[in-house]
C-alpha cells in the first residue's frame, strides 16, 4: 500500500473531511472561524507598529485591535510548511519561475511573472480585507455556517475566476505542457 504522504493527489473526500474536522476543531478551541488573510493584517499592524511607534498610538486601527502573533499567524506558518512538505515528500515541485502556460501567451520573463504575481497577491489581499474574509475564511468557514454573504462570495469568487482565466489565455485556455 502506497503511502498517502507521498502521494501527487489525495482523495478530495478526505481533504474536505480533514478541513471540515479542522473548522470543527478551531471553532470548539478559539470560538473563531478558519481564515488567513487577517494574519496578514496583523503582520502589517505589527510592522507599522515597529516601524513607526507614534503612528500606531494615533490610529483607529490600534484603538479597535491589538495585534499579535496568534493562532491564525500560525495556521498561515502551517499552511505554507504543510505545502512545502507536502511537495518534497511526493516529488511534486516544479522548479520554473515562468510556467509553460504563462511562457506562450506573456513571454519567458521571470521578473515580468513575479510582478503579475505579486500584484495579483496584493489585489486578492486587499480584495479580501474588503470583503471582511478571504476565500478560507469565507469559503471554508462562512459556507460551512451558511451565512449569505460566504455563499454570495464563493459563487463571486469562481465566476471571477474562470472570467479572469478567459481574460487572460483566451477560450482556449492556453497549454498544459
Amino acid at each position: 500500500m502506497k503511502n498517502f504522504l507521498t502521494s501527487k493527489w489525495w482523495s478530495p473526500y478526505l481533504v474536505g473531511a480533514g478541513i471540515g474536522v479542522l473548522t470543527w476543531f478551531a471553532f470548539a478551541t478559539a470560538d473563531r472561524p478558519i481564515g488567513v488573510s487577517t494574519a496578514f493584517e496583523t503582520t502589517a499592524a505589527l510592522a507599522v507598529r515597529g516601524a513607526a511607534p507614534s503612528g500606531a498610538t494615533t490610529s483607529r486601527f490600534f484603538e479597535e485591535h491589538d495585534p499579535t502573533i496568534g493562532w491564525e499567524w500560525m495556521l498561515v506558518v502551517g499552511i505554507f510548511f504543510g505545502a512545502l512538505f507536502s511537495s518534497l515528500l511526493s516529488g511534486d515541485r516544479e522548479t520554473f519561475t515562468v510556467p509553460p502556460m504563462w511562457r506562450a501567451r506573456f513571454g519567458p520573463s521571470p521578473a515580468k511573472r513575479l510582478a503579475v504575481a505579486f500584484v495579483g497577491g496584493m489585489t486578492m489581499l486587499l480584495g479580501a480585507r474588503l470583503a471582511s474574509g478571504c476565500t478560507s475564511g469565507h469559503g471554508i468557514s462562512g459556507n460551512l455556517q451558511l451565512a449569505v454573504s460566504s455563499i454570495v462570495f464563493s459563487v463571486t469568487f469562481v465566476v471571477v475566476g474562470i472570467a479572469t482565466v478567459f481574460l487572460l489565455y483566451g477560450t482556449k485556455g492556453g497549454s498544459h505542457v
